[in-house]
């Protein structure tokens, strides 16, 4: 059993396949959210905070692994271990390719299962560096930004969310689409997007993000 509870998002859209592994889970001291679907999947993974994911690979309206594609396109590192019925050496081979830590084909032993798990586990739970942000140095999990003098300037989650993943890929230029999608999933305009940045200036510095005129946002220059 794992030594403190570890968030799993489960995504299988066999609905009794999930309840069945959410207990197993959960009986081996892991805390579960189930979705069903491969769009919610992502936008749970983008702004909740989960130490495994667990995704079946044929999921509805979006497949498992396009979800974990774009959740690396965003700096989205946590450990993913991938379900399928496919599970030929090239399925496989595939599902790492493209971003998943692990590929266990259906069906499987739920011990197995549970064993590989506690291997992502002791990745997700390794020390996480910090981010280098214009500002200081950004630690996502801790949601704090600590400045060069030693002072602590505590994000929101979303602020957070969003400096984090311009910090995982500095120098790129991300569309307000690009950061609804993976930040703001849940709304509805792109407005959003530049009310966080916003915010963050005013905890920031106004360097702290880059407007790209006509493009979108970007990680500021260090000074």
């Amino acid at each position: 059993m794992p030594t403190e509870s570890a968030r799993v998002l489960l995504a299988e859209d066999d609905k009794r396949l999930a309840q069945l592994l959410a207990s197993l889970l959960e009986s081996d001291g892991y805390t579960v959210t189930v979705v069903h679907d491969g769009q919610r999947a992502l936008h749970e993974a983008m702004t909740g905070r989960f130490d495994l994911l667990l995704f079946d690979r044929g999921l509805p309206g979006r497949e498992g692994l396009d979800v974990i594609e774009a959740l690396r396109a965003h700096g989205n590192t946590v450990p993913a271990l991938i379900l399928s019925a496919l599970g030929n050496p090239s399925d496989r081979v595939e599902g790492l390719q493209r971003g998943a830590e692990d590929y266990l084909a259906k069906p499987f032993d739920i011990d197995e299962l549970l064993a590989r798990l506690r291997v992502l586990r002791r990745k997700s739970a390794a020390p996480t560096d910090g981010l280098r942000v214009p500002a200081g140095t950004l630690f996502p999990q801790r949601h704090e930004v600590v400045t060069a003098s030693g002072a602590t300037i505590r994000l929101s989650e979303r602020e957070n969310d969003l400096l984090a993943t311009l910090a995982r890929r500095p120098g790129q230029v991300f569309t307000r689409e690009e950061l609804v999608d993976g930040v703001f999933a849940d709304a509805d305009e792109t407005g959003v997007v530049d009310a966080y940045v916003h915010h963050l200036r005013k905890k920031l510095g106004r360097g702290c993000v880059l407007t790209v005129r006509g493009v979108g946002y970007a990680l500021g220059a260090a000074r």
